[in-house]
């Protein structure tokens, strides 16, 4: 099949591995460009537009053994208490051109009590490293704000997830074009988009905007976010799950179905390179998209 039945997973963002010149002293590696790898399928975090790129949940310290481990915690997450509106966990960046992280703390700290909780983790004794320290923040809270870090993505999408917390989006690419065989395409179900221009612009109070939903709403919001923890987890190596497929268990059958494709197209005599490898107009669009009216277009 010429090589279109493999593929393979890396533990690190799609761009790293499409690096457009030959100085080796430059970020990354060329091994995507490569013609040979043009016939693979790669797994990783974070995907670029190419057609042969597919994103998969980033690990979490969550690892269930069994069936009711899952259905215990879900019910946990989805009957918590939370006394904040809003947090964040994270830290600025001060040096990258664009970044709205800023403004976001800024926002926080400066939201009403009990309104917003920040995690800082570039204080002293970070706890941001600390599995426990950052489920309890996110726990206690409705909304978990997602913007993008040294890129489009981050593991925090995926702790906010697990903990039924109701993700807050500023980019397209850090989730809607990213997961897509893990999260609902409608994506009001489970998350919340504000555009980040009107962030950095000063256009919009995230408080104001995550007041305005009800309580219900809220409550439907997180059973949507709370369905997608099994899909996003990678379950305990020993364990045998029977009621629920995992991030793996997602991804290997997608994976199954593309070989499946090329197989049927290579029995109609036809070339199945074509559209196996090339950039998707679809992510390439989202990828500059900045306000809600073309969001919602495209999706």
């Amino acid at each position: 099949m010429f090589g279109q039945d493999h593929f393979f997973v890396a533990g690190r963002i799609a761009w790293d591995f499409r690096r457009q010149t030959n100085n080796e002293s430059e970020w990354g590696s060329k091994l995507m460009n490569l013609p040979e790898f043009m016939n693979i399928t790669m797994l990783s975090i974070e995907s670029s537009s190419w057609s042969n790129e597919f994103a998969i949940p980033y690990p979490t310290y969550f690892h269930p053994l069994r069936n009711i481990n899952v259905v215990h915690w879900q019910k946990r997450t989805r009957t918590r208490k939370r006394r904040y509106l809003f947090c964040f966990a994270g830290a600025p960046r001060p040096t990258m051109k664009g970044s709205i992280r800023g403004e976001i703390i800024s926002q926080c700290l400066s939201a009403p009590n009990r309104t917003c909780k920040f995690l800082d983790c570039k204080a002293e004794g970070n706890k941001c490293d600390t599995p426990v320290e950052v489920i309890k923040v996110f726990r206690d809270c409705n909304f978990c704000l997602q913007p993008p870090g040294d890129s489009y993505t981050r593991r925090s999408t995926f702790d906010s997830i697990i903990s039924g917390c109701i993700p807050v989006f500023f980019h397209p690419y850090s989730a809607y074009a990213q997961y897509i065989w893990y999260f609902p395409k409608n994506y009001t179900k489970y998350s919340v988009y504000i555009p980040q221009n009107d962030i950095k612009n000063g256009n919009v109070s995230i408080n104001r905007v995550l007041s305005r939903f009800s309580e219900h709403r809220i409550s439907e919001m997180r059973k949507e976010v709370v369905k997608l923890i099994p899909k996003v987890i990678y379950a305990n190596p020993k364990s045998r799950f029977e009621r629920f497929e995992d991030a793996i268990d997602i991804a290997l059958k997608k994976v199954a179905e593309r070989v499946n494709k090329v197989g049927e197209v290579l029995k109609e005599g036809k070339d199945p390179s074509v559209d196996f490898a090339a950039g998707n107009q679809w992510k390439l669009k989202l990828a500059g998209i900045v306000g809600d009216q073309a969001l919602e277009t495209l999706l």
